[in-house]
């Protein structure tokens, strides 16, 4: 691995980049877990992206999967036709109807699939004559998306600021399930439970359950807090609330989902919980091409079915035939090479490769995860947990020295309210090897060290 040279665009480019002032370095090719950039570094991708290259980058089979399909079809319009890839794609991964979810929607990305959710779900209670249900319950420090809706339920708040005011009204928070930050001292998990499932309740009470539409959670939340699980008979318990009150569970697995945490579903770790509707994206596609998918319980395909018989809702590129070819070959990859039992073997290897090469970065005050879907959160002192200041952008320093040194890992900020904190999340692809895992925690290790000493 070399370190980051020159390898960047030029500044009066017409490509709208995320950053006005930095430009990003280009790509020119990708195969297993490396980058290729321009000038001749190579970068060891640790972070899939964003969690997005499951299978790695490059793979022919997939390649040629996406020049077959290109050849019989690249598009159609959904109102009237289908296409073999698209039905043999949402087929695949609900054969067998797994715990109930008996219809898949596929669009672009994440935040579609988040905002189709949310229409399915207002739609589902429309028809059973409950117009008074707007509100939607989430939770601070989660992610759902992009665009106004999900943003709007959102705990990304950095995001949000110029939007004030612009957003949908009917939404309110609860406290994560995070439980390094936000348990009491003295408290048991179990106490902490039981609090955050009390909370939960009284949100759904002070609203008036009648005026409740959905509760949405991420089972592990990713980006903006950094692969917390939550403590055990959380999930179990807001599915108990929610069937309490009449009220639909959305899980959001965009990130967390599709084998990242070492189940297919992230939420079969979690004891006796099935949604109502859930989203995947990021590794149903392994960035071969955009798409996402909602699955629907048959609970809320009935009623449809016995109303409108349609989801008021559609795509242009909905079940873009391409996309769904591509998202085919990646799962039938995953499924055939075993590639999810891989993942939560290697996701354990990781993490005792991970604690033992940070065990003495004073900045690290936390290690969690599950499967290949890891995060460190970093602090000015373990013992009080006091977090950077914000203005240092310790996390993303730490990002860049390891980019320097050909690593790419993804760096979160706001970790703990929204404004402070800082982490880095691991999220490799599932066919990495265990010398690489080494390698990049040793990098890892490194780029926090030299950030510490800049410090002392």
């Amino acid at each position: 691995m070399g370190s980051l040279g020159n390898a960047h665009v030029e500044a009066d480019g017409c490509l709208l980049h995320r950053s006005l002032v930095e430009k990003p370095a280009i790509v020119d090719s990708a195969e297993g877990v490396n980058l290729y950039l321009s000038d001749g570094r190579t970068i060891l991708d640790a972070c899939g992206g964003a969690a997005v290259a499951l299978i790695g980058h490059g793979n022919q089979e997939v390649n040629q999967a996406i020049i077959d399909q290109i050849q019989k079809v690249s598009y159609v319009h959904t109102q009237s036709y289908t296409t073999q890839s698209a039905e043999d794609l949402a087929n695949f991964l609900l054969q067998g109807r797994p715990h109930g979810l008996e219809k898949a929607f596929f669009v672009g990305s994440g935040s579609e699939a988040v905002e189709s959710a949310l229409k399915l779900a207002r739609q589902y209670y429309f028809e059973r004559g409950q117009p008074d249900r707007l509100h939607i319950v989430s939770r601070r420090q989660c992610y759902h998306g992009n665009t106004v809706a999900t943003m709007s339920i959102s705990g990304n708040l950095s995001r949000k600021v110029p939007f004030a005011n612009f957003c949908y009204p009917n939404t309110s928070q609860v406290s994560p399930a995070y439980s390094y930050r936000y348990m009491l001292p003295g408290e048991t998990q179990t106490q902490f439970t039981r609090r955050l499932l009390q909370e939960l309740e009284d949100e759904f009470l002070r609203v008036g359950p009648a005026n409740v539409l959905a509760f949405v959670a991420e089972p592990v939340a990713g980006a903006v807090a950094g692969c917390v699980i939550p403590p055990p008979g959380y999930l179990a318990g807001v599915r108990a609330l929610c069937d309490k009150y009449d009220i639909l569970l959305i899980l959001d697995e965009i990130m967390c989902g599709v084998g990242r945490t070492g189940s297919f579903f992230a939420f079969e770790q979690e004891g006796d919980v099935v949604p109502d509707i859930m989203t995947v994206a990021k590794g149903l596609g392994g960035g071969y091409s955009p798409i996402s998918g909602v699955f629907v319980h048959r609970k809320v395909v009935n009623v449809l079915k016995q109303g409108s018989k349609a989801f008021n809702h559609g795509h242009t590129y909905q079940a873009h035939p391409i996309s769904c070819a591509a998202a085919l070959a990646v799962q039938k990859i995953v499924r055939r090479d075993n590639l999810i039992p891989r993942c939560a073997e290697m996701g354990k290897r990781l993490e005792n490769i991970l604690r033992a090469e940070l065990k003495d970065c004073w900045s690290v005050g936390d290690i969690r995860g599950r499967g290949l879907f890891w995060a460190v959160e970093f602090v000015k002192d373990r013992d009080t947990k006091e977090t950077f200041c914000p203005s240092l952008h310790f996390g993303i320093r730490v990002q860049q020295a390891a980019f320097e040194r050909g690593l790419a890992i993804y760096p979160g900020v706001g970790t703990v309210d929204g404004y402070r904190g800082d982490h880095i999340l691991l999220a490799p692809p599932f066919t990495i090897t265990e010398d690489q895992l080494r390698l990049a925690c040793r990098v890892l290790r490194i780029s926090i060290e030299t950030q510490e000493v800049l410090l002392s």
